[in-house]
């Protein structure tokens, strides 16, 4: 019965790829409990150093830093911090933030602007190759823990260029962890630093003096801060984009372990009835015989 050889080949090949997927599905419910924990521990210091940026930038309002420089009009020159995945499997997660950026970056080239990139991830690096845009730094196989150390790099090229007046803006772009079922791309702008970002309520006014000695000026303390403090706001993008990477891999393997269950359900049904005809076939042939030799 080649027929039924055939379909209980499939039967097989369906079950071990539903253990695969359900393994996958387990690592990944494991990996996303770590990343949420490192996620959520990295909030406090970015809102810590958000606070203390931005008192000693109003304590000193004769220093304004480079950083919260803005330019006349549309920006003729625009950097992006593309935060992607190293692996695939999680859905839809990096071809939506892939598209958001697209976006942004299609409409800064028709009014006239320049983009560049660095890309965080393998994904993204990648996509922006294909698609010719200009990567002047990247980072890949930061693992399951990033380390601040290996970012630091690659984001510093673009703090250095809108310094030094090469960018007139740069966007942070991620996947933001909602839910375990619910990411959002994002495109943030990130420099230059706008009031919203550096805003305190009164009840984080009165956390903080105002009387400050800067060692060696306020100048390089408070450049110094803002750097910090920008480089936590990347570290928090991808420490975000870890936990929904891990989430939308977890839905996306368990949503294939159900559809390998559906499909091995359908095939042994399929092959159930054909070994069943293929019984009554044979059955009718005997009857059919036996009546041909008594008769």
């Amino acid at each position: 019965m080649a027929v039924g050889k055939e379909i209980r080949g499939k039967i097989k090949s369906f079950e071990n790829t539903k253990k695969i997927t359900k393994a996958m599905e387990m690592v990944s419910a494991s990996k996303m409990r770590k990343a949420q924990d490192r996620m959520r521990a990295a909030r406090p210091y970015a809102d810590k150093i958000r606070n203390i940026t931005a008192n000693l930038s109003q304590a000193n309002p004769e220093y304004r830093s480079p950083f919260m420089r803005k330019t006349e009009g549309a920006p003729k020159a625009v950097g992006f911090i593309v935060v992607t995945t190293d692996k695939g499997l999680c859905g839809g997660l990096n071809t939506n933030v892939l598209r958001a950026v697209t976006n942004k970056m299609r409409e800064v080239q028709d009014a006239g602007g320049k983009v560049q990139a660095v890309a965080i991830g393998n994904k993204g690096f990648n996509f922006l190759n294909r698609i010719g845009a200009q990567v002047v730094s990247h980072v890949t196989q930061l693992g399951d823990a990033p380390q601040l150390e290996k970012m630091i790099g690659p984001v510093k090229v673009m703090l250095d260029a809108f310094t030094e007046g090469k960018l007139d803006a740069v966007y942070l772009c991620y996947t933001r962890f909602i839910n375990t079922m619910r990411q959002e791309s994002q495109v943030e702008p990130l420099l230059p630093l706008g009031a919203e970002r550096l805003q305190q309520s009164t009840a984080e006014k009165s956390q903080y003096g105002w009387d400050y000695i800067y060692e060696p000026d306020a100048a390089s303390v408070i450049d110094d801060l803002m750097t910090r403090y920008i480089e936590a706001l990347v570290f928090q993008g991808v420490a975000e984009n870890m936990a929904s990477e891990q989430s939308a891999r977890m839905v996306a393997m368990k949503a294939a372990t159900d559809n390998a269950g559906t499909l091995i359900a359908e095939l042994k049904l399929v092959y159930n009835k054909t070994r069943q005809a293929a019984i009554t076939k044979e059955l009718s042939e005997i009857v059919s015989g036996a009546a041909a030799i008594s008769g």
